[in-house]
Parts: C-alpha cells; structure tokens; sequence
C-alpha cells in the first residue's frame, strides 16, 4: 500500500509517499507561502532531480490539491492514479487527553481537534484545514490523525500535574502534554531493533535536539516522563525558547522593561534560548562555529544548552532507576559532534562513556559509546514520516 504523509503549517504544507510494502520513500515535497504572494511547490521523487512549480496556491486545498496531481503526474508522479494511494497520515499537534494513540479520522475526531485549539493556537488549525481539504478532494480514502502529544499520554499524574490550584487542570486542562513524540517512539522503538532485546525490558532516554528540543524517559516500552510541558516552551534551552525559568522572571521583567500584555510570550518563544545568550544566533551550526572561534558567549550558550540535557538525563535515571541506553536524534542530536561530546562529558561514573572516535559521524544510525559502556549511546536519525505512515496503515489495515 502507498500513503501519503502530510503535515500542515499556517502557510506551508510537507508531504512524503511511502510504498508500506518496503518502506521505501517514492516522492517527498514542501509547498510554501500558501495564500501568500510567490506560492511554491518542490517535489522531489527518488532518482529524479528536483521539480519546482511556481503558481498561486489561495488556500491548503489549492496546495494539496497541486500535491495530488504531482503525485500521479506522468513524469513526476509516483502513482498512475489517486486510487493506488491507500490512506492518508496526517500530522497532527495537540490532541490533548483525547487519545493517546493515533486514530482513523471520524466527525468526532475532528469535533475533539476543534476542541484542543485553544491549546495549539498556531498548530491546530492549518493541522485542520489540511485534514478538511484531503476529505474533499480523496472523499473515499481513509485518513488517520497521528498525534505529537500522543505518545506521552502513558505519563502519570505525577509526572504531567502541575503544582497549582487543581482546578486549573479540571476546568482548563492546564497540565504537561509534551511533544515531539512521533519522534521520540520512532527512536526509542528503532534502539531496540539495534540492541536486539525486547522495548518492552529497556528504559531509555530519548533526546531530539534540534531547534526544538525536548528528552523523553521511556520505560518498559511507554513514556512516563518528558521535558515539555503545557506547551513547547518548558523544558531544555533550545534555538529561540527559554525552556526552564523561574516564573517570577516572566511578572519581574514585564515591570522593569513596562512590556505590554503578550510581550514576554514573545520574548521567551522567539528571542531567548541559545540566540538570548549568544546574541547572534538561533542555529547552532552559527553558535558552534562563533565558539570555535572564540566568541565566550556562543561558548557559554553551548554549555548551558549541553548542561541543561545533561540535567533532564540524570533526573530520568533517577526516575527509572537506570537506563540502558541514551539516543541522540534530530538536527543537533544527529549532526552536532562537539555538542554530543560535552553532553557526555562526565558522565562516566553514571556508565556512560562516548567514543571519541566513533562519535565522529553525522546523520548516520551508529553506536557511539565505548565497548565498556555500561549504557549504550546510539545516533538514531529520525524518521516521523515513517512513524506516521507505519501508525496509519496499521489503524487501516485493522479497520478492514
């Protein structure tokens, strides 16, 4: 069976087609600046060079529906026809307590992401529209919602209630959702495979770093404990968001600087993490070369970033009594060597040793800890289209 694997934003729309029978990628693509002046269309098939079509796309079904008809395009199709695509994944943010699995899209599905757009403002929506336009241009294929709060629903109530009056989490559902978890069951499932034993006998640390960065403690086979929070903003420091901060920072500095209401939002989403302490940067391949080149304070946005990591790895050892093995994924995770190595650094007594030597790789699925490693280190890239394709044929293969 062929799937397509969608994933909505507010004026940008990914895709990939994936041949379930062998896993193998056909086609993958971005649309950009939907309902924007100089709407664009890459499409890359596999073994062709890439195709681009520039021509006014006014809303996601006019994006998705220039993505359908490249799919089954002569030349640059991967299909002959609409009817040889089996289902279609679709990613989704924030699902809050409804489901903790993926599901085959129904009216009532759709009235519960409705339900959680207050709590994924910016996500759920193009998330929606996305869903709404393959309903009508693919009206008889099957559709799934796969979750990036999902995976995290197994956490428990000490690990997801906050320590404020209870009924803000009644009435409001305030409370840790995490994210990322698409990501986060990939690897973990996949370290399993590489060790050979059963997920369910291993507690790992999942770490996806990248601009967006959060760790997961899976233990026995289900999460019970990650970084983020109510929102994305909790937890490590990442590109362009604070992470942990003491919450009397947020009222102390709206006093002093006379911020207007929503600024501080602002501030800890888009100004603060690695580019607040650096200055310079939200990408780590800028702070990486600015502290090579002596600059102390990309230096010290480094260590602070590596320091918090380190943190929230020995807080899940803690919490599970120990660990079998620590993954490295996502951008930073898979490709920034020096930053792996000062996350490990120190962290021989607790039987983790990396291998300095082996540690010299980037995007490449590998063990990197020593042979005497108690614990084992693995660079897992990431695959959260491959995830949702394999969650969307299962739930449809089970509806027949």
């Amino acid at each position: 069976m062929k799937v397509l694997v969608i994933n909505c934003g507010s004026s940008s729309l990914k895709y990939q087609v994936l041949e379930m029978d062998n896993e193998s990628l056909l086609c993958k693509g971005l649309v950009e600046r939907i309902g924007i002046e100089g709407s664009v269309l890459k499409h890359e098939k596999e073994g062709m060079d890439k195709f681009i079509l520039q021509t006014p796309m006014q809303d996601h079904k006019d994006a998705i529906e220039h993505v359908l008809n490249t799919i089954i395009d002569p030349v640059q199709g991967v299909a002959k026809s609409m009817d040889e695509i089996g289902a279609v994944g679709h990613r989704v943010v924030h699902a809050g307590e409804k489901y903790s699995s993926s599901v085959l899209i129904t009216e009532s599905v759709m009235d519960a992401l409705e339900e959680c757009t207050d709590l994924a403002p910016l996500h759920n929506p193009p998330n929606i529209l996305g869903i709404r336009a393959c309903q009508e241009l693919m009206p008889n294929t099957p559709m799934v919602g796969v979750f990036d709060t999902a995976y995290h629903q197994t956490m428990p109530p000490e690990s997801y209630i906050y320590a404020i009056p209870y009924e803000y989490y009644t009435n409001y559902k305030v409370r840790r959702y995490g994210f990322h978890g698409t990501s986060h069951k990939y690897v973990a499932n996949r370290a399993a495979e590489m060790m050979g034993q059963p997920i369910e006998e291993l507690k790992i640390i999942t770490c996806h770093l990248g601009n967006g960065a959060s760790v997961s403690a899976i233990k026995r086979g289900v999460c019970v404990d990650t970084s983020m929070g109510f929102t994305p903003l909790e937890g490590l420091v990442m590109g362009t968001r604070s992470g942990d901060i003491d919450p009397a920072i947020v009222t102390y500095i709206r006093q002093k600087e006379n911020l207007p209401q929503g600024e501080m939002n602002n501030i800890l989403n888009k100004k603060s993490g690695v580019l607040g302490i650096s200055g310079l940067s939200s990408d780590f391949r800028d702070i990486e070369k600015a502290a090579e080149e002596g600059d102390e304070r990309a230096q010290l946005a480094q260590r602070v970033f590596a320091h918090k990591v380190r943190f929230y790895i020995g807080a899940y050892m803690a919490e599970m009594n120990g660990v079998d093995a620590i993954v490295f994924t996502a951008g930073v995770g898979e490709n920034d060597i020096g930053m792996r190595d000062i996350i490990c650094q120190d962290l021989s007594n607790l039987g983790i040793r990396l291998d300095l030597i082996k540690n010299k790789v980037r995007g490449k699925e590998t063990v990197i800890s020593t042979d005497d490693s108690r614990v084992k280190i693995l660079l897992i890239p990431t695959n959260e289209e491959l995830m949702i394709a394999r969650d969307t044929l299962e739930i449809v293969n089970g509806e027949e």
